[in-house]
């Protein structure tokens, strides 16, 4: 599934920014490059869409320069369209993930039908603060589960692969989303803390709600003086953040810029200030 996950992330314009593959169903925290996949050619869109399905013959004429009329053309141009509008979009790349982990299940026990219980759920993280605690919350799950005694035990998640990749280059793993830093660097393409103080944070975080480990100190881990969040807030979120019904995750002052995207009245939210 870790290598579904690399090739898929290669294909659609959504970056991976953290993941924990347990044994009956699986976590992701998502980033969705829009204007990555609106600044791609054509010809671009159809090379990643060919790397993990077929084309039509239109477009296999089209790549050879061998449509004859307006009408091909503009036939060829609207399914490529169509093709680029999927490479940002979450429910595409579900599906085929989870089609692909369908297929290799049932195969295992010889038989068909449905898989997966239901449809996947989502919840949108409204700032860097709803970011942090989705990630902490995927990298902590094994631990929470009983699976794995530290963060850098846990298999399959991506705290595991970027410790991985920090001790082996050839470490294989599915590309992730890179810490790029603060402020200074806050214009590069990435999650905007370093990846030192995010294993403080995991760390710190796991020490908190787990009782066979010793506290920290009282002392609260810099990155979380910097962003303001609430010690008690955090601790909430990393625990019981599935468990809400809220479908975004931020800060109060987010809401009322969602409500008018949306055109709602109501959101449910999960805090993460006061």
């Amino acid at each position: 599934m870790q290598q579904k996950i690399r090739v898929l992330s290669q294909v659609y314009c959504i970056d991976i920014c953290a993941y924990a593959i347990m044994s009956n169903h699986y976590h992701l925290v998502l980033h969705i490059n829009r204007e990555k996949a609106l600044r791609l050619s054509d010809r671009e869109v159809v090379e990643r869409w060919r790397k993990e399905h077929r084309l039509p013959n239109l477009v296999e004429r089209w790549l050879a320069g061998q449509l004859s009329s307006e009408a091909e053309m503009d036939a060829c141009l609207q399914v490529i369209g169509s093709w680029r509008s999927r490479l940002w979009n979450i429910s595409w790349f579900m599906k085929e993930l989870n089609f692909y982990v369908s297929c290799k299940a049932n195969q295992e026990d010889d038989c068909r039908g449905h898989f997966w219980e239901s449809r996947f759920r989502s919840q949108a993280l409204l700032d860097e603060k709803g970011l942090l605690a989705a990630m902490a919350y995927v990298d902590l799950n094994p631990l929470r589960a009983g699976c794995a005694k530290t963060p850098e035990e846990s298999e399959f998640t991506s705290i595991k692969a970027r410790l991985m990749a920090l001790k082996n280059s050839r470490s294989k793993c599915p590309p992730l989303y890179p810490f790029v830093g603060h402020l200074a660097r806050a214009k590069l393409n990435g999650i905007p803390f370093t990846f030192e103080d995010y294993i403080e944070l995991v760390d710190w975080t796991a020490r908190q709600y787990r009782k066979d480990k010793a506290m920290l100190s009282s002392h609260v881990p810099p990155i979380l003086q910097r962003i303001n969040i609430k010690q008690t807030n955090w601790l909430s979120a990393c625990i019981d953040l599935e468990r809400s019904r809220a479908v975004m995750i931020g800060c109060a002052g987010r809401r009322e810029v969602v409500k008018q995207t949306l055109s709602k009245r109501r959101v449910h939210l999960f805090r993460l200030d006061g």
